[in-house]
């Protein structure tokens, strides 16, 4: 049975959901969680934490369970044809480090720190449209779950389901921004070699990664222009991926051709990325559903926590209206957007990209401005 009322209902109960509903549900909210599968596990992700998510992580009290079972990372390496450039990751106040969670032991993490919270969690539970009342205002929303729909009321309905969301579409969403440019990449996990960085591989036309993750595997991906998808990576993928990192890697290129991989070579064929209108009366949008970045700069998941935790503290500042939420962090979200089309063309030389990665870390170091800021008025307002 469900309550009779909440105060918000967020649908999609992965990274950015989770992280929503925690912080609100510990705001004091009554807060229904769902999630349309029976069970939350893995999914396709590049799963790099940047600086700003492994901050957020550590004042949500989440960190000491993701650094159990996940490799700290002490470097970023970034190889720019024959030449690498290696940069240290500085020690910050409660992290020394940086991480790569597998997601089923990040979203997992997050939607069980919710549920002590106070949170209601439901899988299995899909959203099946938006309630309104007479005059139109939103009321709730219908579900639909193994036992048939029901409609639950709650003043604000939260869509985090998303790069095609429900909830976006529910409420027509206006696009502010669309993508021109998009990657195919290939994916795939092999046992780990010990090495604790991450290390990102650029030359003309095509990139790669190498992500230490959780239970001793490692992400590797290759990626091109998803126009050139066909003549760069076509063909059995392992083969596929053991050509493009021949030119880096040729022992672990090896390895994959003769069929090392420790799972199978998954397949994303690319889609365009978008900012969405991600707030309007009774509803709004987090994560994906709101703002959809080509997965090249494998900034999603910090961008998840960064919008869950900007909208978290809007809706409890003010429920009816969201004021705040949409306008931090607009102008940082714009530019990175940008950057990240332009790393999608793939149309670079080595000079280029490197310019374009100094731009993307001016980027980041404002958004930790913005998060520190936004941590000091906390503090300021408990005091």
């Amino acid at each position: 049975m469900f309550r009779s009322s909440y105060d918000a209902i967020v649908v999609g109960a992965r990274c950015a959901g989770a992280a929503t509903a925690m912080q609100m549900a510990r705001g004091g909210a009554r807060v229904l969680l769902i999630d349309r599968a029976p069970e939350i596990g893995d999914t396709l992700s590049t799963h790099a934490l940047m600086r700003p998510a492994v901050t957020l992580l550590d004042r949500w009290g989440v960190r000491p369970e993701i650094a159990a079972r996940t490799p700290m990372i002490d470097r970023t390496d970034f190889v720019y044809g024959d030449e690498t450039i290696s940069v240290p990751v500085k020690p910050r106040t409660g992290s020394p480090g940086l991480y790569a969670p597998r997601r089923m032991v990040l979203d997992r993490a997050l939607a069980a720190a919710a549920v002590r919270a106070g949170a209601e969690l439901r899988l299995g539970t899909a959203f099946d449209g938006v309630e309104r009342g007479a005059d139109g205002r939103v009321i709730g929303a219908v579900l639909q779950t193994r036992r048939g729909q029901v409609r639950v009321l709650a003043p604000l309905v939260i869509g985090a389901d998303g790069r095609q969301s429900a909830v976006a579409a529910a409420f027509d969403a206006h696009l502010l921004a669309q993508g021109r440019d998009a990657s195919a990449v290939l994916y795939t996990y092999v046992a780990s070699d010990g090495d604790t960085g991450y290390r990102w591989f650029y030359a003309p036309g095509i990139a790669a990664g190498i992500i230490p993750s959780t239970g001793g595997r490692t992400c590797v991906f290759v990626s091109c222009a998803a126009g050139e998808a066909r003549a760069r990576l076509g063909g059995p993928p392992e083969a596929a991926m053991a050509r493009a990192l021949e030119r880096w890697l040729p022992d672990l290129a090896a390895r994959i051709a003769a069929g090392g991989a420790v799972e199978r070579v998954r397949r994303f064929f690319g889609a365009t990325g978008h900012i969405r209108m991600p707030r309007g009366p009774g509803w709004a949008l987090v994560g994906d559903a709101a703002y959809f970045k080509d997965p090249i700069t494998a900034h999603g998941i910090s961008d998840a926590f960064l919008d869950a935790d900007r909208l978290a503290h809007a809706a409890l500042a003010s429920p009816g209206t969201l004021a705040a939420y949409g306008e931090a962090g607009g102008d940082a979200q714009r530019a990175f957007f940008e950057l990240t089309n332009a790393v999608a063309r793939y149309d670079w030389t080595m000079d280029d990209i490197r310019a374009l990665h100094l731009r993307i870390n001016a980027v980041l170091k404002a958004e930790e401005a913005d998060l520190a800021a936004r941590s000091g008025a906390d503090r300021a307002t408990a005091a």
